[in-house]
């Protein structure tokens, strides 16, 4: 999802890409779809199985958070002690979630992506579990609105409608407040200090650091 792509062409069309981009392409009566990867670190790859047993055997085993019972997703949700940001990203606990749509259901159950995931009360829980369902269906339902009967090229983790999901420094829609972020590896937390940790404003691994006494204890210090 960094830079693999799938691109359908109809018979005829172009592939409308470099030649360096395509890793394959599979060819059907119809039309051909284009496994294409734009970027120098070549991360993607195809596995071939045969039969479901095989197929089941590459899955992580995370729980279909659209589908999980209050009581499902509490279990995978505790099954370790982490924070419910990397609960959230974890495909072992929860599949296909992800990290921009963690950071939307987060803003959406009104949670800090800190907070551990056993120190969760049960309210939290059944309000993580409604945010959860409630958030990832609104954008099924967008996505599909917006790609009608056509093949979904447009993918991107960055959308302008997004709540907190890569818009740092950006006003919340809910409070205004602008929406501030924690950076680790190659990946960043966006959230709304008012709306999910009582305005106070979670330390940056490098940042925070590099600042020490100097970093904004809440949005009322920046």
């Amino acid at each position: 999802m960094i830079a693999g792509r799938l691109r359908w062409r109809e018979p005829g069309k172009k592939a409308g890409m470099g030649p360096k981009l395509i890793l394959a392409s599979l060819a059907f009566e119809h039309g051909t779809l284009f496994f294409t990867e734009a970027s120098s670190k070549k991360r993607a790859s195809l596995q071939l199985v045969r039969g479901e047993a095989a197929l089941r055997a590459l899955d992580p085993g995370g729980v279909e958070p659209l589908d999980a019972t209050l009581e499902q997703f509490q279990a995978a949700l505790t099954r370790e002690n982490h924070t419910l940001k990397r609960a959230l990203t974890d495909p072992h606990l929860f599949s296909g979630i992800g990290n921009a749509y963690s950071d939307e259901i987060l803003h959406a159950a009104r949670l800090s992506p800190l907070k551990l995931t056993r120190s969760l009360t049960d309210e939290e829980v059944a309000r993580l579990h409604d945010a959860t369902r409630a958030t990832l269906q609104l954008w099924v339902d967008r996505l599909r609105t917006e790609v009608g009967d056509g093949f979904p090229e447009k993918v991107t983790a960055f959308r302008e409608n997004m709540a907190v999901h890569g818009r740092f420094k950006l006003p919340c829609p809910v409070c205004g407040t602008p929406v501030q972020r924690i950076v680790y590896a190659t990946n960043e937390c966006n959230y709304c200090a008012t709306c999910q940790t009582n305005g106070r404003l979670l330390a940056d691994r490098s940042l925070s650091r590099l600042l020490r006494e100097s970093w904004p204890k809440s949005v009322d210090d920046l």
